[in-house]
Formats: C-alpha cells, sequence, structure tokens
C-alpha cells in the first residue's frame, strides 16, 4: 500500500494546465496567438498556420484540434 495520501494521489492525476482548445489568430515573431473557444487568449509555441484550430495545454501547441461545434452548458 502506498504511503501517500489519497489527495497527494489525486494531485499527482491532474498535475498541471488542462488542454483546452482554441484557433491560431496571429503569429508574431515565433510565437502564435491562440483565441481559446472558452474566451481568453494564450502565447504559445509550436507550429500551426493562421486559422488552424489546436490543441493547447500552457503555453505549447500540442497538435491540431479537429472543427466541430462547441457548445457549452453551466452545471
Amino acid at each position: 500500500m502506498s504511503l501517500r495520501s489519497p489527495l497527494r494521489r489525486l494531485q499527482d492525476l491532474v498535475a498541471g494546465p488542462p488542454v483546452e482548445v482554441g484557433d491560431i489568430s496571429a503569429i508574431a515573431d515565433g510565437v502564435r496567438v491562440v483565441t481559446l473557444l472558452s474566451g481568453g487568449v494564450v502565447h504559445a509555441r509550436g507550429e500551426s498556420s493562421v486559422g488552424e484550430r489546436v490543441f493547447v495545454r500552457g503555453d505549447v501547441i500540442e497538435g491540431p484540434a479537429p472543427t466541430f461545434t462547441v457548445e457549452f452548458a453551466e452545471v
């Protein structure tokens, strides 16, 4: 049995920034400006072109994302 607390084990599972989806709106000096579907804007590193939809975690583009319609619902 692990000696770590259940809280610490949960924190290890969810550590790090979440993956978000956004569209590349501009490129300046090799940095992409990503407009997130949730309404925010981040500056990220990675390969992509203006107009592409991407997955982004923190400030790193992880790859292309599908262009499905997104619905938000509050619970």
